[in-house]
């Protein structure tokens, strides 16, 4: 998506604050003994109680064998991104890692972000992760401006993850947003700066670092739909959905 206007701009600012309030919600009620089917449910009826739409929900991404079924995405350790939270029993655990992607859509506009929190006490490992990978996210957005590459953005949050030990997974990243839940352009996760497509005003982006524990590879699910990490270790993930304005970036789901 591309904000032309102030009406528009308008919208896109307000569904990101509601997406932003619901998500902070869903992620206080993590806890060692929650499903991932009952965080699902409250996404939902949040949503729904404030009149707006699950993104999510029965969107079919382009080679994906059938529409997700459910609101919330709930990944949880070696689940990269994308799992699914109502189709099998996943209880939270404590010393859990868990990623929660959540996608709304208020009169017409999708925002799309997420999150990685513990679920009890974590080890310093964990805690690491979540750490630099949220600031991977701080430093891609302040690589987003206008005249600038989509490459700026990947090679800020790849530098970020060098000599931490982590890596990045470059088989997924962020997009644009808007108009639909996944736009053109694709944001790597690890690229060079002045490369890929340029930056322009209005410009309406989801950025999302990711990284491993272990190594970058992933494995896709039979699911169709959860990546996991191909060596089993752990994974985390930031999200915000961003307007590229002349002064920077602006945080639509701060």
């Amino acid at each position: 998506m591309t904000v032309r206007n102030r009406e528009t701009e308008e919208r896109l600012i307000e569904a990101g604050r509601r997406l932003a309030a619901v998500l902070a919600t869903v992620a206080a009620r993590v806890a060692p003994g929650v499903s991932a089917e009952e965080l699902d449910a409250l996404a939902e009826k949040l949503i729904r109680d404030g009149s707006d739409e699950p993104a999510f929900l029965g969107y079919t991404p382009e080679g994906a064998p059938r529409p997700y079924p459910a609101t919330l995405c709930v990944s949880i350790n070696d689940e990269i991104v994308h799992g699914i939270p109502n189709e099998s029993d996943k209880a939270l655990k404590e010393g859990d890692i868990v990623g929660l992607d959540l996608g709304l859509r208020h009169r017409g506009i999708i925002v799309d972000a997420a999150v990685s929190v513990p679920v009890g006490k974590i080890d310093n490992k964990a805690q690491k992760l979540l750490r630099v990978t949220k600031e991977a996210l701080t430093n891609g957005i302040a690589a987003a401006r206008v005249g600038g590459h989509v490459g700026d953005i990947s090679h800020a949050i790849e530098e970020t993850f060098t000599g931490t030990g982590f890596s990045v997974v470059k088989a997924l990243g962020g997009h644009g947003v808007g108009d639909f839940v996944h736009e053109e352009p694709f944001v790597p996760n690890a690229g060079r700066a002045g490369e890929g497509p340029e930056l322009h005003e209005g410009m309406v982006l989801a950025l999302e670092p990711i990284a491993n524990v272990g190594k970058g590879a992933v494995t896709l699910a039979g699911d169709g739909y959860t990546y996991r990490t191909k060596d089993g270790s752990r994974s985390a993930n930031f999200e915000h959905t961003i307007l590229l304005q002349k002064g920077g970036a602006r945080i639509i789901t701060a």
